[in-house]
């Protein structure tokens, strides 16, 4: 299956175009579609209230307008199309940072959400890219073009959590929503991947890279 873009209303930058593949299956969340427009891309669907932009005419084969009185953000309603449509990958553009905090923050919900319905979930601008580790699993991440990662409890509390291969290795380790001890770690010096692990609680696993 195809991997679905979700472009939501944070500005991104044409450089992030990189990211995007031929048979991406497009879906773009109210003024989300004028980053389509930087990109150089069209989106396939266009969903949202259309309170932070009007609703374009002509610019998508469907768009879905939705109510303002709602539960889901409209980046969520994005997932759950995307999760109706079957697709087993989502990589969340525009949906980090911008002058609503709160929006950054529904939405990394939103992506642990996709990852705990077996759909693998990513949030990436221009210079992190975000992605969880759910209790139980254990996942690489190969050094690429990032320089720091930082491990962050999702659920509150995260018990059993492992880094392997990181200048800070963590054995057995606990974190919790008090007090960020997995912040700002690195690759050891001649390790080009590290393994995270956690047995019980969720991840979320931010990449950055060096300033």
């Amino acid at each position: 299956m195809s991997r679905c873009v979700i472009l939501s209303a944070c500005p991104v930058q044409p450089e992030l175009k990189r990211l995007l593949r031929s048979d991406d299956f497009i879906i773009a969340c109210d003024a989300g579609y004028r980053n389509c427009e930087r990109l150089g891309c069209k989106p396939d669907i266009i969903v949202g209230d259309f309170d932070s932009a009007p609703c374009p005419q002509q610019n998508a084969d469907d768009i879905v307008v939705l109510p303002h009185v709602k539960d889901d953000t409209d980046t969520e309603y994005a997932a759950k199309l995307a999760a109706q449509k079957g697709f087993d990958e989502v990589l969340l553009l525009g949906a980090l940072g911008g002058k609503r905090v709160e929006h950054t923050l529904a939405n990394l919900c939103t992506g642990l959400g996709l990852e705990q319905h077996g759909i693998r979930a990513a949030l990436q601008d221009e210079r992190s890219r975000i992605t969880f580790v759910l209790p139980g699993e254990s996942r690489r991440y190969p050094k690429e073009e990032f320089f720091y990662f930082s491990a962050f409890p999702m659920e509150g509390r995260a018990e059993g959590v492992y880094e392997k291969g990181s200048f800070y290795e963590l054995e057995d380790a606990v974190l919790t929503a008090g007090y960020p001890l997995g912040v700002s770690n690195e690759y050891a010096e001649g390790s080009d991947c590290i393994t995270i692990s956690t047995r019980q609680g969720a991840l979320v696993v931010v990449e950055t890279i060096a300033d």
